[in-house]
């Protein structure tokens, strides 16, 4: 943004670059210039800025840049200002100021509240002084916060700096629908800022054919980013790309910050890049789940996009991976960005892990774009790596308490700079003391003994625990439970049983889908949704969880998530002694939450409880799960199946085999059910002959017990009919044996007698 430059003859000029001593106000007249630059003392500046008469509207590149970064302008600036001239109060005194009813009339009434580019003009800035056309000061957005809440129906702590990502979509749309603008668009374009969307900047019809809005919905990202600036410079200069693939592998310890740098740099630099696309990559489920976000991103931009236009997403998933991946290799497609974030579980040539990931399998074919990867694995080998320790300066360490704990000026407390020295400078160690200092009353000195016994208890309790990140970690989280436990014993509970469940996206419906009687606390806090708020609301206050918003549509509710670090703090140190019940629990809750295909988007349930599912310890299952149980198996089995995972569907299908013939005899409706679909399964993985043996057995068991006309022999009539549509011609090709082919022929026979 350009600044008015205001010079001792009283006239006005526009500056291009800001000196260090700008303040930036919303002003957009000669009598607001005039207030700027006479005003209050502390605007003891010769530049300000002021919206709109400093932006060049006839350059469209300025004007993009404008409207991209107005939230950003007003959110660092110093201070900003509003010069309400529908509001009139001469000068008085402060004490007087609260008293004078008649100002507070027609600030409610002032036209500045109606007026849509004031939203983030109010929301943005750190604070907001309000004058009136005398150039009285009313007072601030702070000393203000109850009439203006009640004017606007903003929530204070949006107007106090919280996360608005916090805030859903509709409560954010409800803050600008009575606003007016002067053309419709800009009523669009107010809300950028509000909920972190950018338009990139056009330069020529190729970047405009691959431009996608940039945003950081599903992006786990900070209300705050401090230092880093070395690693940010070397992550510039590497990506500065001349056409050709660039990538940088961001390579720390968990709670470093690589996530959040990633962010920082995207933010920093995003109008070098026609997309920026975030891929959560800690499981090929989530990699998939962000591979279909990023296929609606482009769609809703390009609906003609090249292999998506007529792509049904979310039931193809791997079609639509590589219709993504098609399109980022686009020849004149190579100025996006590809993060993919927790890349810990990379492929290893001399291990062998089912559950790792080759992410260059889901890398763009052509050798262009950028790629950042972020990874706690030292093996991970691709591009230029950073290494991101531990940080050194002992200023940074203290902004993040001091953001974290909303206490200031921490420098000149030797109580404070002792904990941050004692927290070594790991980001999220100092994050969490900063949430738990917040919340309570606790001083510096109070919560470093705290932390110290902590400690001393952790190693008695936890001898295995070499590393010294890890026990300052753990030693700040075990003090915010403590405190948890004190304020709400049921969410000390539920982190304990969250290390069951995968870390990320648990949410109420799931929780509510089984009840233990023995686990009566479970019911207390899921049977109705305030219960459940409340319970997670005093774990969101303490920093240790956030609402996920890795998944791009769900039809429950949202879920919450823990970082990866919490999460393995919570299964070694709070579930030491694994829990059988706890156990129990959550695997009857993933597989009493597998949905039927007859209920509506059926696969989007399944793809979040898949994750939950592949969590499970395989030998603790067979433990816990008796033969009375085996519905649990069967469940799996179906998911599994649904979901592409038919090595562990056929496992999960002939366990629930076995229980069922042991429990309920070979001939019951649930036995003969799990025989037709582990016929299905080994069809579709080709197994012709395990398909025959599975359909003779379940056509046999029905035919017998309900004869030729019953429901489940037609399904069961139907799937043989598939198979054999579909396999005749490769038996006849392949010669096979006389007895399959007769045996086709007379199933065949038998459908037909049947349609007759």
């Amino acid at each position: 943004m350009r600044l008015l430059s205001y010079d001792s003859t009283g006239s006005f000029s526009l500056t291009d670059y800001p000196p260090d001593t700008a303040t930036n106000i919303p002003p957009s007249d000669t009598k607001r210039s005039a207030f700027a630059a006479n005003g209050p003392a502390e605007m003891a500046c010769d530049t300000f800025g002021s919206t709109p008469c400093c932006i060049d509207k006839s350059s469209s590149a300025e004007l993009t840049q404008a409207i991209n970064s107005m939230f950003r302008w007003y959110r660092d600036a110093t201070k900003c200002y509003a010069y309400l001239q529908d509001v009139s109060s001469p000068a008085i005194q402060d004490s007087d100021r609260h008293e004078n009813p008649r100002w507070k009339v027609q600030f409610a009434q002032s036209r500045w509240f109606t007026r849509g580019w004031t939203l983030q003009e109010l929301i943005a800035p750190k604070t907001v002084d309000f004058h009136s056309r005398e150039g009285t000061r009313l007072g601030d957005k702070k000393s203000l916060e109850r009439i203006i809440c009640d004017i606007t129906g903003i929530p204070a702590r949006a107007l106090r700096g919280g996360s608005l990502s916090h805030f859903t979509t509709s409560e954010r749309m409800a803050w600008v629908e009575r606003r007016k603008t002067t053309v419709p668009e800009d009523k669009a374009y107010s809300m950028l800022g509000i909920f972190d969307i950018h338009i990139p900047l056009i330069h020529g019809s190729q970047h405009e054919e691959f431009s996608v809005p940039f945003s950081l919905h599903g992006v786990p990202e900070i209300s705050q980013f401090v230092a880093r600036e070395q690693e940010l410079a070397k992550m510039r200069d590497t990506l500065q790309s001349d056409g050709h693939r660039r990538v940088v592998v961001l390579h720390g310890l968990g709670g470093m910050g690589k996530t959040q740098l990633a962010i920082e740099y995207m933010k920093q630099h995003r109008d070098n890049y026609s997309a920026i696309f975030w891929l959560n990559i800690k499981d090929e489920n989530s990699l998939k789940q962000s591979f279909a976000r990023i296929a609606h991103q482009i769609k809703r931009q390009h609906p003609a996009a090249s292999r998506l236009s007529g792509l049904d997403i979310q039931e193809n998933l791997d079609e639509t991976i590589d219709a993504v991946k098609a399109w980022l290799s686009l020849p004149s497609n190579s100025r996006w960005l590809m993060v993919y974030d927790n890349y810990d579980n990379p492929t290893l040539p001399s291990i062998i892990n089912p559950t790792a990931v080759d992410i260059r399998e889901y890398f763009p074919e052509s050798y262009q774009g950028s790629i950042i990867i972020t990874t706690r694995s030292s093996q991970v080998k691709i591009g230029d790596t950073i290494q991101l320790s531990k940080m050194q300066n002992l200023d940074d360490s203290l902004e993040i308490l001091s953001t974290t704990s909303k206490r200031k000026g921490l420098i000149n407390k030797p109580d404070a700079v002792n904990l941050a020295k004692q927290l070594d400078g790991l980001p999220l160690a100092l994050a969490t003391a900063g949430a738990y200092l917040e919340q309570t009353s606790t001083t510096f000195r109070s919560y470093l003994c705290l932390y110290k016994d902590s400690w001393a208890r952790l190693q008695i309790s936890s001898p295995e625990l070499s590393s010294y990140e890890d026990r300052t970690l753990y030693s700040t989280w075990q003090l915010s439970l403590d405190q948890i436990q004190r304020e709400n014993k049921h969410s000390a509970a539920l982190l304990r049983l969250w290390a069951y469940f995968d870390n990320q996206d648990i949410w109420l419906e799931l929780l509510q889908s089984y009840r233990a009687h023995n686990l009566e606390w479970i019911y207390e806090i899921t049977k109705d949704e305030l219960s459940f708020n409340d319970t997670i609301r005093t774990l969101s206050t303490y920093g240790l969880i956030e609402v996920d918003f890795s998944i791009n549509e769900v039809i429950e509710s949202r879920g919450y998530s823990v970082h990866s670090c919490v999460h393995s703090w919570m299964t070694h140190v709070l579930n030491r002694e694994w829990s059988i019940d706890l156990a129990k629990f959550t695997v009857s809750c993933i597989a009493s939450h597998v949905p039927d295909q007859n209920m509506d988007k059926w696969w989007l349930t399944q793809r979040r409880l898949l994750q939950h599912a592949l969590k499970q310890n395989r030998v603790m299952l067979y433990r816990i799960i008796d033969d009375e149980t085996s519905w649990i198996f069967y469940n799996l089995g179906i998911l599994y199946s649904n979901q592409g995972k038919l090595k562990e569907a056929e496992e999960m299908y002939q366990r629930a085999l076995q229980g069922y013939e042991k429990a309920l005899g070979p001939d019951h409706t649930s036995t003969l059910n799990t025989v037709n679909n582990l016929g299905l399964l080994y069809s579709n993985q080709g197994k012709l002959k395990e398909a025959e043996e599975m359909y003779q057995r379940a056509l046999q068991g029905y035919q017998t017990i309900y004869g030729l006309n019953h429901p489940g022999t037609h399904v069961i009539l139907n799937n043989i009919q598939q198979l054999t549509i579909s396999q005749t011609d490769q038996l006849q090709h392949n010669n096979r044996n006389p007895r399959t082919l007769q045996w086709v022929s007379k199933i065949t026979a038998t459908i037909r007698s049947r349609k007759n």
